[in-house]
């Protein structure tokens, strides 16, 4: 907490009117590092997008299903959540360390959890094996968090938007290779026989996928190795790993720093944190959910609900949409941002599950009645174009949790809370929207359709979570200056 004293001279002293022009000025952003960021940042959905297109047939061919294909959504969506799941048990304690030792280590060790654990997968031959491989990745891989952190460090509010609105563009372009590398290279025996028609391919089908994903991330890692600098001031590490003690410095006249050790969990519990994180929480939920629901609703034969498509077109269609998402993101992200505001994008992103949810069951009834035709493909490309004008929405959270960090050097430990929390509901989705779909079609719930009409209630409300947003991300004076301009 700051001393009474240089609060004083803060009130007293600051030249009001000339840091008020000195606001609409905008700081050039350091491209050099923010790129080493978000090319680290790919390396997550490359690797854990590139398993759906083929996961739903890797789960019929282990066999667990006893044959059953309305079973798969079961097994297929506890596979998509282990890794969320473990990744929330350990993603907060990431997060703190990289308060304490830097950002630069922790991320270079997730790095080379995500490649350890992809390889374990590709050679997968059991569900057990499945399950063991995907709970490495969440137990290794504590970078998202951290990764956000770093890019609060590396912006100021005055270029954030711009900063900020790179990092869906970065999910969107590991979104598209991730499942067109996994929906292309799986069994390759088949796919491609003049190369990889052997017995080692044939005994491990999916492990093309993974070697591809993985020399990704192994290329990240030694370029992070070699030219990310550490974000953290040395200085500031050296007073949290020698102390943990509080003290304030002043720096320049009415300018203080607050050097204080790791926030306790119950002083970050403010309201800024809870609401952004509860919109995070509420986003990231639904967007996992369909996520697990779209590749599942595309291979399930289209008598029990789906449209009985293979891995290559549903690795293309989910390619499709990161495709997109990255469009609308690098064309309209920021300017969207100024012209309508942080609070409005997220309330948008957020109603754009009810009528995406409404698809699903149209889409089908289509299907059974005239078959896979252009019109199913039109409805599927309007999913994908709600999915990308949803995504714009996760730029402004972002923004509004690094905001809401009750001081700056709680800024890992926010982030590790959001990334926590939000590790949990993507560990639930999956699995949830994946059994409901089981479920309905099980028991002919609403015709098959119960698991839609259920999320897109949730999505009614978390539609009215958003409104509960301020219109200015919290703290940020500045940003009305620009939103003005």
């Amino acid at each position: 907490m700051a001393d009474p004293v240089f609060t004083t001279m803060l009130d007293e002293e600051m030249p009001l009117l000339v840091d008020a022009k000195k606001r609409t000025k905008r700081t050039p952003l350091p491209k050099l590092q923010i790129g080493i960021v978000l090319l680290l940042q790919v390396c997550e959905p490359i690797t854990s997008q590139s398993i759906y297109p083929y996961i739903n047939q890797l789960i019929s061919e282990l066999g667990v299903t006893g044959g059953d294909e309305r079973k798969v959504g079961y097994y297929a969506g506890m596979i998509e959540s282990l890794f969320f799941l473990t990744e929330a048990l350990t993603v907060l304690q990431w997060s703190r360390l990289s308060d304490h030792i830097g950002r630069k280590p922790v991320l270079l060790i997730g790095l080379m959890g995500t490649l350890i654990s992809m390889i374990a997968f590709g050679v997968s031959t059991t569900f057990g094996a499945l399950v063991v491989s995907r709970c490495l990745t969440g137990l290794l891989n504590g970078n998202i968090g951290v990764m956000k952190s770093a890019m609060g460090e590396l912006t100021d509010s005055t270029n954030r938007a711009e900063g900020f609105a790179l990092m869906p563009v970065v999910w969107a372009t590991g979104t598209t290779l991730g499942p067109l590398l996994g929906g292309t290279l799986a069994r390759p025996h088949e796919r491609f026989p003049k190369y990889f028609d052997t017995q080692f391919w044939r005994k491990y089908p999916y492990l093309l996928p993974c070697l591809a994903t993985g020399s990704f991330v192994l290329v990240s890692f030694f370029i992070a190795l070699t030219w990310f600098k550490e974000t953290v001031p040395k200085r500031i590490l050296r007073k949290r790993q020698g102390s943990d003690a509080s003290a304030v410095t002043l720096v320049d006249a009415g300018k203080f720093e607050e050097h204080d050790a790791a926030l306790p969990l119950r002083k970050l519990l403010v309201y800024p944190v809870v609401i952004s994180v509860a919109n995070y929480v509420s986003l990231a939920f639904l967007n996992i959910c369909v996520n697990a629901l779209l590749p599942l609703f595309l291979h399930m034969p289209i008598e029990i609900g789906g449209l009985g498509m293979g891995p290559p077109i549903i690795g293309a269609t989910m390619a499709m949409y990161g495709l997109i998402c990255g469009v609308l993101q690098a064309l309209f992200f920021a300017p969207a941002v100024r012209y309508f505001g942080t609070r409005t994008i997220v309330i948008i992103g957020m109603f754009c599950y009810i009528p995406l949810f409404a698809l699903f069951p149209i889409i089908s009834f289509v299907a059974r009645t005239q078959g896979v035709t252009w019109l199913v493909w039109a409805l599927i490309g309007c999913i994908l174009l709600l999915l990308a004008i949803m995504d714009t929405a996760y730029g402004c959270i972002f923004m509004y949790v690094t905001a809401s960090a009750p001081t700056k050097h709680s800024l890992g430990a926010t982030n590790g809370l959001s990334q926590t929390t939000v590790s949990f509901a993507r560990a639930i989705g999956p699995a949830l929207s994946t059994s409901l779909f089981s479920w309905s079609v099980q028991r002919n719930v609403l015709g098959g359709y119960a698991v839609y009409a259920i999320l897109a209630f949730v999505a009614f409300f978390a539609t009215c979570l958003a409104t509960l947003l301020p219109q200015k991300v919290w703290g940020d004076h500045e940003s009305q200056d620009l939103h003005d301009d």
